[in-house]
């Protein structure tokens, strides 16, 4: 597909940037330093290939925790709540919007077509929240400190 056919990739940016502060890895989006500083200047594939990566990391981490059982469910509560999301990504990427945007108020997961992994259960939300952001953060950093960093 060309690449003027696609939608055009935003920005990851979610206004809590590390980088500034001599993180190689953004703990607010979890891009690379250079690609923080660099992103403007990067094609739409070149963003793509982030933007996956991104994508593929927290997914993988939300799998660890949680199961979409109803992904229909999940995109219809996230409209009718109007909950910001990306209908292009993944539901588990839904679903770490979702529990940003609202995991202190939300009562009963099924009701979003979720089933949190029995060994969480007991973890609160927004506790349940912050263990994915931090182990997003961990695979980022990761990710980087054996592909990209120079020694």
């Amino acid at each position: 597909m060309s690449d003027a056919l696609l939608p055009r990739v935003t920005t990851p940016c979610i206004g809590v940037c590390s980088t500034a502060l001599g993180d190689a890895v953004c703990r607010g989006c979890k891009r690379f330093s250079h690609e923080v500083i660099h992103w403007n200047g990067y094609s739409q594939a070149q963003k793509r290939v982030i933007d996956a990566r991104l994508d593929e990391f927290l997914s993988q981490v939300v799998r660890n925790k949680l199961r979409v059982v109803d992904a229909e469910l999940l995109e219809w509560q996230l409209k009718t709540q109007q909950l910001p999301y990306k209908p292009a990504k993944s539901p588990e990427v839904w679903t770490f919007a979702l529990l940003r945007a609202g995991a202190h108020q939300i009562k009963n997961l099924a009701e979003f077509g979720l089933r949190i992994d029995a060994q969480y259960r007991d973890v609160p939300l927004p506790e349940l929240k912050d263990m994915i952001d931090r182990e997003f953060y961990i695979l980022s950093e990761a990710h980087y400190e054996r592909y990209m960093k120079v020694i």
